[in-house]
């Protein structure tokens, strides 16, 4: 086998743990072989693959569903992933100073992925548990992103989520979008009412590692009804000075080869 037909190969083995969503958890072989196009001989050969690494688990009737490895993968994550050890105590701290609900996202494959969430509200109205998927076509997340991307990805995103037709109304939702951008660049923050949640207001801001485009964002949500204008000032001023504080604390950490700290899993296993 050449260095390329193996690379392909990899990528058709690894495409079929992109069909696992948090809306069709569960795939059957025969399904699989629908969407993917893969011939059963082939399909049979990757499923074994990831059935023996435990990255997926079968029933023993042709259904498949993500496996313990996964589980076992995202305690690993938790020891090292500095995002979550550096911003964890922000997110507490903002969660202290507001009545309100903070996330910590990560930025990857065109996906806003959350990592960790706090809140000191009772009953939240907004709530992404970790590993849950957010929209990349709407709130201030979304907005925070796309506004430090460069501008010709950025652009192709927003256009995935444009009307096809009439090409005037393409054309006007492009415009909007790209002139929010600059704004959102300007001021260092998203804010956006009921866009993802109704009756919710978001304030997002970037966080960045070492790479120019951002690693990821912190965002912070509120009950539009506890949120007058004053407190809006206060939000919009304070969720961009956390999220600095984290991207300065990560280009630390990365310069220093400083170790993730503040992790819950490492708190746990001291107390054990």
């Amino acid at each position: 086998m050449t260095e390329g037909s193996a690379s392909s190969s990899l990528i058709r083995l690894m495409s079929i743990l992109d069909i696992f969503t948090e809306t069709r958890p569960e795939w059957s072989s025969d399904d699989m072989m629908t969407v993917l196009g893969y011939p059963r001989p082939t399909l049979y050969r990757y499923l074994k693959v990831l059935t023996d690494s435990g990255m997926l688990a079968s029933n023993g009737h042709g259904i498949y569903t993500l496996g313990p490895k996964i589980v076992e993968m995202d305690h690993l994550l938790r020891l090292s992933d500095r995002l979550v050890g550096i911003g964890r105590p922000v997110v507490e701290g903002l969660t202290e100073q507001f009545a309100c609900t903070a996330f910590l996202v990560r930025w990857y494959r065109n996906r806003l992925l959350c990592m960790h969430s706090e809140t000191s509200l009772e009953a939240p109205l907004s709530s992404y548990p970790r590993g849950r998927v957010m929209p990349m076509n709407r709130g201030a997340i979304a907005r925070t992103i796309l506004a430090h991307l460069q501008s010709r990805k950025a652009r192709k995103i927003i256009e995935s989520f444009a009307p096809e037709s009439p090409e005037e109304a393409r054309k006007a939702y492009i415009s909007e979008q790209v002139s929010a951008l600059r704004m959102v660049r300007r001021n260092g923050y998203a804010i956006a009412f009921g866009e993802v949640t109704p009756g919710v207001v978001g304030v997002a801001s970037p966080i960045f590692d070492e790479a120019a485009e951002p690693t990821g964002a912190l965002c912070m949500t509120m009950r539009q009804e506890d949120c007058p204008r004053e407190l809006q000032a206060l939000t919009t001023q304070a969720v961009p000075a956390a999220a600095n504080s984290i991207t300065v604390s990560l280009r630390q950490a990365r310069r220093t080869g400083e170790a993730p700290s503040n992790l819950p899993i490492q708190e746990e296993a001291q107390n054990q």
